[in-house]
């Protein structure tokens, strides 16, 4: 793989309502307008990445579930994250792990 160089001069051309508002966006945030824009599209590329992957995880567990014929029901699942939220609020004692079951 080729060196990436640190930094790579690139131009862009905004609309200028929306110059303003980025550049009323960095300032609440206490940041110059360069870098509340590299923030903006690092944060926006690592969300897609993150998509990517969630997308990838859902087929693959798809085919686990297809091939063992096991699974988790959602009336499980809603219980499992519902006894989560309310550990994390301090209120009750962490959930019991979800277990796959046979499915269908």
């Amino acid at each position: 793989m080729p060196a990436v160089p640190a930094s790579i001069p690139t131009s862009l051309k905004l609309p200028g309502a929306l110059k303003l508002q980025l550049e009323e966006d960095a300032k609440q945030m206490g940041l110059s307008l360069h870098a509340y824009m590299l923030s903006t599209l690092a944060d926006a590329a690592k969300r897609k990445r993150l998509r990517q992957q969630f997308a990838q995880d859902s087929v693959d567990a798809l085919a686990v579930m297809q091939s063992t014929g096991k699974g988790h029901a959602l009336a499980d699942v809603r219980v499992y994250f519902s006894q989560l939220k309310e550990h994390r609020r301090g209120k009750g004692a962490p959930p019991a792990a979800l277990r796959p079951k046979k499915m269908g």
